[in-house]
């Protein structure tokens, strides 16, 4: 269930939930996997760390080291993460004529964000997130989100380790998947309260709510 809780810390390991809007499977339809992976590039390349994840076709489970934030809320950097995908999304929903599609997510906007010019609801507005103060809790986390794609009536796969959208196998073989991923135990070594200031070569932007993330 996706909640309106401001994180208030600035750093540390968080377990991240982002729904798309109504449950469809935006991310299958629009092979929007890559999308996802683009946000973990930009999130490493201010310095934060992607410690698991699973992309199922409506929805993303991230556990995600923040280092310090310098200021910028978590809530705001996953904001713009959710603009990011959505514009791809968007985007690839487009050149596939999902004219149908497209409009049901339209009629998903409210009147505010209307007025500000957003034209399709990608995501449930609000996102889960959980704080991972132990390692038995990321644990909990890692094995709740691994076996996702082998639970339910539309269950994907037998094995975890086969769905190529989960770092499920890195962390049952110790081998790389589609996207590599940090384990949570060398984070222990990572001063997460140590501010990416010095540590960023550029700050790369992603879109804006201006540039039609979410239209």
């Amino acid at each position: 269930m996706s909640v309106r809780r401001e994180i208030t810390e600035y750093d540390g390991i968080y377990f991240i939930t982002i729904t798309c809007c109504e449950w469809l499977h935006l991310f299958e339809i629009a092979n929007g996997y890559d999308a996802v992976y683009k946000w973990f590039d930009h999130l490493k390349s201010q310095g934060h760390y992607i410690v698991g994840y699973v992309i199922m076709p409506n929805h993303l489970h991230a556990l995600i080291g923040f280092r310090h934030t310098e200021g910028e809320s978590i809530n705001s950097i996953i904001s713009e993460g959710k603009r990011f995908m959505s514009y791809a999304i968007v985007k690839r929903l487009k050149e596939r004529n999902e004219a149908d599609l497209l409009q049901r997510l339209s009629s998903q906007v409210n009147d505010t964000d209307a007025k500000r010019g957003k034209l399709h609801q990608v995501f449930e507005p609000s996102f889960d997130w959980k704080e991972c103060r132990s390692n038995k809790f990321i644990d909990q986390k890692l094995d709740y989100i691994h076996t996702n794609p082998c639970r339910g009536s539309s269950r994907l796969v037998e094995d975890d380790v086969e769905y190529s959208h989960s770092s499920a196998k890195y962390y049952a073989t110790g081998e790389q998947g589609v996207y590599c991923v940090m384990n949570y135990l060398e984070l222990e070594d990572v001063d997460l309260t140590r501010s990416t200031n010095g540590f960023r070569q550029e700050k790369r932007r992603v879109p804006e709510a201006g540039d039609s993330a979410e239209k």
